[in-house]
Order: structure tokens, then sequence, then C-alpha cells
């Protein structure tokens, strides 16, 4: 069987903390724009840095544009690694998984996207950063 890998690409960058920064990053990363062959493998990856980068612009920054957030994306054939930081106190992470969002919520659902779309993830201490590896190419419970 003939499978093409992709070929090694990256990204890093640092903007302000900002809903409209957020955009303009998303925009110019192009996930949409070659990163991926499989249209499933893109939705997940989208909505991953979505969420991970609009809790970083709304809890973490404060929608504030003197705050930061650093954002690195790389993928490298079928591993995809995500990093974002950002300028806040970070969030007790520890605690955040034990409930579930009810339905009728229009937040609180980033832990349970974390664990359906990444195939693992870690947050920094104090939490005020996240890092995201997902295997590109099959499902997350796939072996």
């Amino acid at each position: 069987m003939n499978r093409r890998i992709a070929a090694a690409r990256e990204t890093w960058k640092a903007f302000p903390g900002t809903l409209n920064a957020m955009e303009a990053f998303l925009a110019e990363l192009g996930l949409r724009n070659g990163w991926f062959e499989r249209a499933q493998d893109c939705f997940a990856t989208e909505l991953l840095l979505r969420e991970m980068l609009t809790n970083a612009v709304e809890h973490g920054c404060r929608c504030s544009p003197e705050r930061q957030i650093r954002c690195r994306v790389r993928r490298e054939g079928n591993h995809l690694f995500i990093a974002v930081k950002d300028d806040g106190q970070g969030f007790e992470w520890r605690n955040a998984g034990a409930r579930a969002a009810r339905p009728s919520e229009a937040s609180g659902r980033g832990m349970e996207i974390l664990r359906t779309y990444a195939t693992r993830f870690r947050f920094s201490a104090s939490g005020n950063a996240v890092m995201v590896w997902k295997t590109i190419g099959r499902e997350k419970n796939d072996d």
C-alpha cells in the first residue's frame, strides 16, 4: 500500500489576547490549506485549537490586548503537537475534569473536547499552558 506522509510543518506565534488576534492567527495558520489529508483530522485539530485559544483569550487574558498568547502548532508525519500558553494566572485543572457540562450550558466543554479529540494532553502546574498530542490519520482509539 502506498501512503503519502505529510512533510513537517510548524508555526509558532505570539499575539495579543483578543478574539480578533486569535481569528487572525487561525486564518494565517490555514489549517485547511494542506496541513491534512483527511477532513476529520482537520476538523479535530481546528476544534482543539479553537477551544484552547478561546479559553486562553477569555479566561487567561480576559480579552486584553496587553496580555499575550503564545501558540505552537507542529505536524510531522502522523504526529501533531499543539501548545498554548497565556499570561493569565491559570486555573485548577485537576478538578476541572470531574464535572460534565450540561447540554443547556454554553461553556464548560473544554475538558471533554480534549478527552475526545486529543490522543494525549497535559497542563502546566499552574494551568496557564496546555499541550496536546494527536495522532493523525487514524481515530483516537484505533490500535
